[in-house]
C-alpha cells in the first residue's frame, strides 16, 4: 500500500469517525436536525451554547413555547410563570424547551378607542410570528401560550400552520371581584358606565366597582371570548380535556402547564400532529360546545379561520344548523351570573362535554393530543375520579340535555336583505325576540357611544354601526363600551343594535354583529338611511329593512366606496388584506386568493 493511499484511509475514517461524533441521537425526521447535526452546524452550535444548552439539550428534539407575556393585561401578567412549568415539563420528558415571545393587545384597555382596530389584527400577527420563529429556527413541536382573547386563536392558528406536533396551553381565567355583595366582572364595570351616565349610579358605586371587579391574573372569568376560546380548544382536541378551566393562580394551572409540556413530548414521539387531530367532526364539537355553553360570538370567526386554516369545510350557515339541534345547557356571565371558576370547581368543561355526548350530540370517535378519542377522555378522566359522576353534580346554572335552559344554542345567524352573507347573535335572553323600529345609523362606534350617553337613545330603536368592518374599521373592533352602554341605561330588551364589526364575548342583549357584506365593500348595511324601518326576528332568522330590491339597487347606484382610513402602516396593510368575516376574517393568501 502506497502512503499516499495510507493517508488517504486514515483521512476517510478520521472523516467517518467525526460524523459519528456530530451526528447525534434525533430522530433523522426532526427539523432541528437541520441547526444542531454535522460538523458544519458547528457555529448553530456555539450558538446554543451561549445560552447554556449542552449536549443533552442538543441531542434532545426543540420544543418551542411561544409565549404572549405582558404587563398590559392581567390576561397575561402572570405567562412567564405558565411558561415555565410547560419548560420543566418538556425538560423532564426529555426535551429542549426553547421559550420566544409574541405580542398581546389588552382587547378591555383598547375597547371603546381607536387601538380596538388592532385586536383582530393582532390574531394575524400572533400567529404570523409563531409560524416565522417556528420555521426559520427549525423547531420540532410548540406548545402554545395564550392568555387574552386573540391570543388563543392566534396560537392555535400558528400550530395548524405549521402542523408540528403541538399542545396548546391556556392561560387561566381571573377570579371574580366582589362588589356589593355580589360576584362582578369586568362586563359589570363597562354597564356601570352606562348606568352612570344614565344618572342610576353615582360616582362612588362606579369607582368601587371599578376597584373590585378585577382582584387579580388571568383572562376575564365568565363564558367571554377567552374562556370560550380556551373550553373550545378542549371540544377541538388540541388541549387536553380539563385543563381550560383552572384558574390562572391556582396551582393547578401550572400542573396543567406542566403536563402540556410532557404530553408535546409524547406527540413527537407519536408524531401525533394537529393534521391528525382536526377534522370536520371535531370542529362540529367545537359549535356543540360553544353554543351549549352560551359561548361568545368572536368564536364564530375564529372557528371558522382555524378550519379554513386546516382545509376543514365549514361555513357560517353550518353554526346555526348545529345550534338549532343543540340546547344551552350552561347559563354563564353574561347571559348568567356565573363564572369559570364556578364551572371548574364542578368539573370543568368536561361535564358539558359529557353530557352532550351521551345525548349524541358531539362526535365521540374525534381525536385528541393524547392520541385517544374524545370519548375515550371523558372516560378516562371517569376512571381516574377527575370527574365527577354527573349525578353528583349540584350546580344551579348547569342544566340536563333533556331540561335544558333553553331549546336551542345560544348562537344564532340571521341573513334577509340586510346580511346576505349572514350575521351573527348571541342569545342571553329571549329565544324568542322579535324588534321592529326606526334605523338610527352611525358612520363609527365613537358617534353611537355619545348617542347613547347623551340619553338620546329611545325605545325601539335599531342602532345602526357601520364602517367597522375587518376592511372598513379596519379591524373590525368589538364594541362592548357602546352594548354595555346601551344594556347600563335599561335599553337591553326594547333596543336593538346591528354592526358590521365585532362584539365582546361579555356583550348581552340583542345586538347583532359581524354583517356581511360589510359597509366598506358595498353591503346592504352601507344603504341604510336614518329613520329605515328595520325588522330583527331571531325565530325566523331574519334581518331585514323594509326596502325593495329595486330601492336598494336605487341606493346602490349612488353609493361610493369610501376611502380607506388609513394610507400606510400595519392598519392599511391589513386592511387591505381582510377577508370577509363571514369567511373568519383571514389574511392567509392562500384562503384569500380569487
Amino acid at each position: 500500500m502506497s502512503e499516499q493511499q495510507s493517508r488517504s484511509d486514515d483521512e476517510r475514517r478520521r472523516r467517518r469517525e467525526d460524523a459519528d461524533r456530530f451526528a447525534g441521537t434525533k430522530d433523522e425526521d426532526l427539523p432541528s436536525r437541520e441547526v444542531t447535526e454535522g460538523p458544519d452546524k458547528a457555529p448553530h452550535r456555539a450558538m446554543f451554547r451561549a445560552m447554556g444548552f449542552d449536549d443533552e439539550d442538543l441531542s434532545s428534539p426543540i420544543v418551542g413555547v411561544p409565549n404572549p407575556a405582558a404587563d398590559i393585561t392581567p390576561c397575561n401578567v402572570h405567562l412567564d410563570d405558565v411558561a415555565d412549568a410547560a419548560l420543566d415539563g418538556i425538560d423532564a420528558a426529555g426535551g429542549m424547551p426553547i421559550e420566544f415571545g409574541t405580542i398581546t393587545i389588552s382587547d378591555a384597555i383598547s375597547m371603546g378607542t381607536e387601538g380596538m382596530k388592532a385586536s383582530l389584527i393582532s390574531r394575524e400577527v400572533i400567529a404570523d410570528s409563531v409560524e416565522l420563529v417556528s420555521f426559520g429556527e427549525r423547531m420540532d413541536a410548540l406548545v402554545t401560550v395564550a392568555g387574552c382573547d386573540k391570543n388563543l386563536p392566534g396560537m392555535m392558528m400558528a400550530a395548524i400552520r405549521t402542523d408540528l406536533p403541538s399542545v396548546f396551553l391556556y392561560g387561566g381565567s381571573i377570579m371574580p371581584g366582589q362588589h356589593d355583595g355580589r360576584d362582578v366582572t369586568i362586563v359589570q364595570v363597562f354597564e356601570g358606565v352606562g348606568t352612570y351616565a344614565q344618572g342610576d349610579m353615582d360616582a362612588d358605586e362606579l369607582d368601587d366597582l371599578e376597584r373590585h371587579a378585577c382582584p387579580g391574573a388571568g383572562s376575564c372569568g365568565g363564558m367571554f371570548t377567552a374562556n370560550t376560546m380556551a373550553s373550545l380548544s378542549e371540544a377541538l382536541g388540541l388541549a387536553p380535556l380539563g385543563s381550560a378551566s383552572p384558574p390562572a393562580e391556582d396551582e393547578e394551572r401550572y400542573a396543567v402547564a406542566e403536563r402540556a409540556g410532557e404530553l408535546a413530548m409524547d406527540c413527537i414521539e407519536n408524531d401525533r400532529r394537529p393534521s391528525d387531530i382536526l377534522s370536520r367532526e371535531s370542529f362540529e364539537n367545537a359549535i356543540a360546545a360553544q353554543t351549549a355553553m352560551g359561548g361568545s360570538t368572536n368564536a364564530v370567526l375564529h372557528l371558522l379561520a382555524l378550519a379554513a386554516e386546516a382545509d376543514v369545510g365549514l361555513s357560517i350557515e353550518d353554526f346555526d344548523e348545529i345550534s338549532r339541534r343543540t340546547p344551552k345547557i350552561a347559563n354563564l356571565q353574561p347571559g348568567g351570573s356565573r363564572v369559570m371558576n364556578d364551572l371548574h370547581e364542578v368539573g370543568g368543561v368536561p361535564v358539558v362535554l359529557r353530557r352532550l355526548l351521551e345525548a349524541d350530540l358531539l362526535h365521540g370517535d374525534a381525536m385528541t393530543v393524547t392520541g385517544r378519542t374524545l370519548a375515550e377522555e371523558i372516560a378516562e378522566l371517569e376512571a381516574s375520579g377527575a370527574l365527577p359522576d354527573d349525578d353528583e353534580i349540584d350546580a344551579d346554572f348547569l342544566y340536563t340535555v333533556d331540561d335544558p335552559k333553553e331549546p336551542e344554542g345560544a348562537i344564532k345567524i340571521l341573513d334577509g336583505n340586510l346580511a346576505p352573507d349572514g350575521s351573527v347573535l348571541k342569545v342571553t335572553g329571549d329565544d324568542e325576540f322579535y324588534h321592529e323600529g326606526p334605523a338610527r345609523v352611525f358612520e363609527n362606534e365613537e358617534d353611537a357611544m355619545e348617542y347613547v350617553q347623551s340619553g338620546g337613545i329611545e325605545s325601539g330603536d335599531v342602532i345602526v354601526i357601520r364602517n367597522e368592518g375587518p376592511r372598513g374599521g379596519p379591524g373590525m373592533r368589538e364594541m362592548l363600551g357602546v352594548t354595555a352602554a346601551v344594556v347600563g341605561a335599561g335599553h337591553e330588551d326594547d333596543v336593538a343594535l346591528l354592526t358590521d364589526g365585532r362584539f365582546s364575548g361579555g356583550t348581552r342583549g340583542p345586538m347583532i354583529g359581524h354583517v356581511a357584506p360589510e359597509s366598506a365593500v358595498g353591503g346592504p348595511i352601507g344603504l341604510i338611511e336614518d329613520g329605515d324601518h328595520v325588522t330583527v326576528d331571531i325565530p325566523e332568522r331574519d334581518l331585514t329593512v323594509d326596502l325593495s330590491e329595486a330601492e336598494l339597487a336605487e341606493r346602490r347606484e349612488s353609493w361610493e366606496a369610501p376611502e380607506p382610513p388609513y394610507e400606510g402602516g400595519i392598519l392599511a396593510k391589513y386592511g387591505r388584506d381582510f377577508a370577509s368575516a363571514a369567511e373568519g376574517a383571514v389574511t392567509n393568501p392562500r384562503l384569500t386568493r380569487d
